[in-house]
């Protein structure tokens, strides 16, 4: 079996500890077609995260993005598949990478997207993701893109039983415009897998892929999530509480939304790695492209050139946001996404 596993191509996941990264580097091993390292801080060697991969049997490459050319190089020693999934504030740090992923003869290079589709000019990080897909053509190394529908995990209210901040299940509440715009949804723990189908396949070299589960409104998301969490009164009671003692609306118009995406980027701009400031200007800008512009749906994707995920591959377990609401308010926790905030 080891002789076996020693001929499967080598993935390399950059940012591996991480939601979307540990999901990835765990379904590529559960796909079984392939072997898979990992590249991580040597701070980072002793963090749980770390020795979970390296249980798991991953294999452990201490390095960071960050390194010269030549130690980029040697760490990419044998790899035929790079996927990166980096923090917000590195993406632009992926070019030196690439370089490296260029001269050593990489296969293919996936790089930090994972994020919904849409044109510039909207999300400042989606404008950093597509400076560094252009940079990818230019240098002419073979690669995928590949973008997901908004993460089912944060289009549900949070029940009041969440340890989560209230202005965590204030957000939680807010519709965004009408509240009628359909839009793409994808499970976060599904990416991953995936992912693994998409970097095994041929027809997706030097093509981007839109991976979805689901599409629907984002009023009906509430709607159904509030029925399904077993305290709907409850839901609808707090959403209008809190529009009454936050002095804010649970329906925001395309200029409220502007104006918090503008106070976050201030403070961006004060301090580039303050996650809370990214996460805020993420998050409203996010909500300016997915629910007053209408760019993350199948059509919108498509009218890009994106590859569908679910016409690739009709196999793939057809799995709905009802279906996901129901696990989501069986959690004991089901607020885990907030509970940094």
């Amino acid at each position: 079996m080891a002789s076996d596993k020693s001929t499967l191509p080598l993935v390399l996941v950059v940012g591996a500890t991480g939601h979307t990264g540990g999901s990835i580097a765990h379904a590529l091993l559960d796909s079984h077609n392939f072997r898979v390292a990992a590249l991580i801080r040597p701070a980072s060697e002793t963090k749980p995260a770390t020795q979970a991969l390296r249980a798991a049997g991953v294999e452990i490459r201490l390095g960071d993005i960050t390194d010269d050319l030549a130690k980029l190089k040697a760490h990419l020693a044998g790899v035929a598949i790079v996927v990166s999934a980096v923090v917000a504030w590195t993406v632009t740090e992926q070019k030196d990478l690439i370089r490296a992923a260029k001269e050593v003869g990489v296969q293919r290079f996936v790089p930090c997207d994972f994020g919904t589709p849409g044109k510039r000019g909207v999300r400042a990080l989606h404008d950093l993701k597509l400076d560094i897909r252009e940079f990818i053509q230019e240098l002419g190394v073979p690669h995928t893109f590949i973008d997901v529908g908004w993460w089912m995990q944060l289009a549900v209210p949070l029940p009041s039983r969440s340890a989560a901040l209230d202005v965590a299940k204030a957000m939680t509440y807010e519709l965004h415009g009408t509240g009628k715009q359909s839009y793409l949804l994808t499970n976060r723990e599904h990416i991953g897998t995936f992912v693994a189908r998409i970097i095994a396949d041929p027809r997706t070299l030097n093509k981007a892929v839109i991976v979805w589960e689901d599409e629907v409104r984002e009023e009906d998301a509430h709607a159904l999530g509030e029925r399904l969490s077993g305290e709907e009164a409850a839901l609808k009671a707090k959403r209008r509480l809190c529009a009454d003692l936050c002095d804010r609306r649970t329906q925001l118009s395309k200029e409220q939304i502007e104006a918090q995406a503008a106070e976050a980027t201030a403070l961006v701009e004060k301090n580039p790695t303050n996650p809370l400031a990214h996460a805020t200007q993420s998050w409203n800008e996010y909500m300016i492209s997915i629910h007053i512009l209408g760019e993350n749906t199948l059509a919108y994707a498509k009218s890009l050139g994106y590859l569908d995920a679910r016409e690739l591959y009709p196999d793939a377990p057809k799995y709905t946001f009802e279906d996901f609401a129901k696990e989501y308010y069986a959690l004991e926790e089901p607020g885990r996404e907030y509970l940094g905030l």
